[in-house]
């Protein structure tokens, strides 16, 4: 088991995905067990994701990490994304999930170029793993990239992709709560879309108390509310992709 998220060292992936390596030395010192970790087990991790970042500054690419607890509704957001601003954007995606290629399928229906990554039980995607897939993907200039992490709010906070902007998506079924349950994901977060809006006149979901619970954690974190069933609130989101993309990509 991994130390870092508890996840499965022996993962298999339908990309090949990174190792993680730990380094331990046992010492024995009046019955005690004296464990020394010699260095950061997200090092190599973080080095990639540099490396990432570079190849994204070099392309001219924006990378976008999208990441939120399972049934979110970050694949629906994904297609209406990807169908609405087509011929907009060169889009590009990377889907994470621990088995089957279903979000792969839906997101290769929009015509868009999608590569699938099975992570068997691992709970997250790695920078190794984006390396790899960029190698397969082969993205263009000027062009966006979409990674849709592993449904969970938890280890994925931890593992730095090299992407430009994290996107954290919640819906007004999961409870107003989520921000101080799940901190380090809100905290390293620049974007929370709150979805499934068309369903708050039947939760119990405070839009003030979810805010306010996430500036906690996060001051500089912005918000958009949207429903992709309604189509309400979707606007916002791509003037909101709009302007990173004339921030950051030459088109």
């Amino acid at each position: 088991m991994c130390a870092t998220c508890g996840c499965d060292t022996n993962t298999s992936s339908a990309i090949q995905a990174g190792e993680h390596h730990h380094n331990h030395e046992h010492n024995h010192l009046h019955g005690k067990t004296i464990i020394d970790i010699e260095k950061d087990v997200l090092y190599e991790n973080n080095l990639l994701a540099e490396r990432n970042r570079g190849y994204f500054d070099a392309k001219n690419m924006l990378a976008l990490n999208l990441v939120s607890s399972p049934g979110s509704g970050k694949t629906s957001l994904l297609e209406k994304t990807l169908t609405d601003l087509k011929g907009q954007f060169d889009f590009y995606v990377i889907e994470g999930d621990q088995q089957t290629s279903r979000d792969a399928d839906r997101i290769h229906a929009t015509g868009s170029k999608v590569v699938q990554i099975n992570t068997g039980k691992g709970c997250h995607l790695d920078a190794h793993m984006i390396l790899h897939a960029l190698q397969g993907i082969k993205p263009s200039e000027n062009s966006i990239l979409f990674i849709e992490n592993v449904g969970n709010l938890i280890c994925p906070a931890m593992f730095d992709l090299g992407e430009n902007e994290r996107v954290v998506i919640i819906s007004v079924t999961e409870g107003d709560d989520k921000p101080i349950k799940y901190p380090d994901m809100f905290h390293t977060s620049s974007l929370c879309i709150i979805n499934k809006t068309d369903l708050l006149p039947y939760v119990p979901f405070s839009m003030e108390k979810v805010k306010e619970y996430a500036r906690q954690v996060n001051p500089e974190l912005k918000f958009i509310e949207l429903s992709c069933t309604s189509g309400e609130g979707l606007s916002h989101w791509y003037q909101w992709l709009k302007e990173k993309v004339l921030a950051t990509v030459s088109i």
